[in-house]
């Protein structure tokens, strides 16, 4: 009898430690993906960013207040001629993640860092909210994501110190 209470108290209480930090196993997934979107991003790895969005087409918004873009497909072609400039670097904070289906995670964080070219660098920060599916292949593939535009008030311009570990 002993044996079956404790079985029965393991059954219980391990899925709820699994979970103890809030996030489910396809939460930790996409804010991995995240990660890996925006390092290729920085290294201006257009196959990976590519192939990070969905396969089905992909909704994109800037931080320029756009709004309604049509869904589009881009090759790493595409990537090349349009990425935000060749010293983009953008690092990821404050990520969260919630997954509101199975298969689908909404995600929001922040993207702060500089963009430009060589010579005209400016800080750039946005606020980012963007929905992440799980494609047949099994693999997490972004679907849409808005920018917007996140100044903090004026109160502090990114400096190469602030990405200093």
């Amino acid at each position: 009898m002993k044996t079956l209470l404790h079985c029965l108290l393991a059954a219980t209480l391990l899925p709820a430690l699994a979970l103890a930090d809030g996030h489910s196993p396809s939460e930790a997934l996409v804010k991995e993906a995240i990660e890996t979107y925006w390092d290729a991003r920085n290294s201006s790895d257009h196959e990976t960013v590519t192939a990070m969005e969905s396969q089905t087409g992909f909704f994109g918004t800037n931080s320029d207040g756009s709004f309604h873009k049509p869904k589009s497909t881009a090759s790493a072609e595409d990537w090349k001629k349009n990425m935000v400039g060749s010293k983009a670097n953008l690092r990821v904070v404050y990520p969260e993640a919630t997954e509101i289906a199975d298969g689908v995670v909404y995600a929001r964080y922040y993207a702060e860092g500089v963009v430009g070219t060589e010579g005209d660098v400016s800080p750039y920060r946005t606020r980012v909210t963007s929905v992440w599916v799980k494609e047949s292949d099994g693999e997490w593939r972004v679907k849409s994501m808005h920018f917007s535009a996140a100044n903090y008030g004026g109160i502090h311009k990114t400096q190469s110190s602030d990405f200093d570990d």
